[in-house]
């Protein structure tokens, strides 16, 4: 059968810009962006127009971020939809090659950050598998320093675009893909947690902290009820943007009232009350690897 015609709008660079424009992308800004390009409509050019429409739109002295992710740099013993046989981790762990930034692609995170990582003059941080890549004058400034034991936190481009107060922009993405709410969960109570990776000399263990999204999506309903977000269209997408640090101050009051901590829900449990499974903390690893072949 015949592929049918696309029945999306058409989208162009130049109206993606102006779209961007309209809903109050300024010239010289720092921007965080979460996108996805189905939303957008029949895009000409595809993911390289949406990346020369955000720069277009933030002008020569912007500097657009994105997430780029490697979460399946990881413990093979985690993955799931499929697993893979027990008997092949041992092998998988040695040969998995390390995190190398100019190198490694990203996964689960959409074919615009895959853009902008391979973007000419684009810088990656360090983080082998939560890394950001950004381009423009401030790139090096966000990107740099980024520790390989804080995925999220303090010494995360996440803390360095609250303090040069970045806006976050969500480009046809919901909340469950705000990475900004995690800076708030190193900053209340969490358990740590082991997580394996390859590393520059093979297997390596470090102590994180357990990191999960779950309940992201009502953390941003009500974030966005109680606080000022700008809402448009931008394409065919529902586009919404924020100052990154009003989200992260809102999730540090949220997170601790509405998402209990592990040994709440054991404490809970031993005292007969009911807590839903999904209120409980689950590290990223745990909960949201997949194979990365599958």
């Amino acid at each position: 059968m015949p592929t049918p015609p696309p029945t999306g709008p058409l989208v162009t660079r130049r109206s993606l810009a102006e779209g961007l424009r309209d809903l109050g992308v300024r010239p010289g800004e720092l921007l965080l962006v979460h996108s996805s390009l189905s939303s957008l409509g029949w895009v000409c050019g595809g993911a390289v127009a949406v990346v020369q429409a955000l720069l277009d739109a933030l002008g020569p002295d912007g500097t657009l971020v994105v997430p780029t992710q490697s979460g399946d740099l990881s413990d093979p013993a985690l993955w799931s939809d499929p697993p893979v046989p027990e008997q092949w981790w041992e092998e998988i762990r040695a040969a998995m090659p390390a995190y190398d930034p100019l190198v490694t692609p990203t996964r689960g995170v959409g074919v615009i950050p895959e853009t902008v990582r391979t973007w000419p003059g684009a810088r990656r941080s360090a983080h082998p598998q939560t890394s950001f890549a950004a381009i423009g004058p401030r790139a090096a400034e966000v990107t740099d320093g980024h520790a390989a034991d804080c995925r999220l936190g303090e010494r995360s481009p996440l803390a360095r675009l609250e303090a040069a107060g970045a806006r976050v922009l969500l480009l046809g993405a919901g909340y469950a893909s705000c990475t900004c709410f995690h800076l708030a969960e190193y900053r209340i109570p969490a358990p740590r947690v082991a997580v394996g990776r390859p590393g520059p000399h093979g297997w390596e263990v470090v102590t994180e902290v357990s990191i999960t999204s779950d309940r992201f999506d009502e953390l941003g309903h009500d974030f966005e009820r109680d606080r000022p977000v700008v809402r448009g269209r931008v394409g065919a997408a529902t586009a919404r943007l924020f100052p990154l640090a009003d989200a992260v101050a809102y999730a540090e009051r949220w997170l601790p009232v509405h998402r209990p901590r592990e040994e709440d829900v054991r404490e809970a449990g031993i005292r007969g009350e009911d807590i839903r499974a999904n209120d409980v903390q689950k590290d990223i690893q745990g909960e949201d690897i997949a194979h990365p072949h599958g």
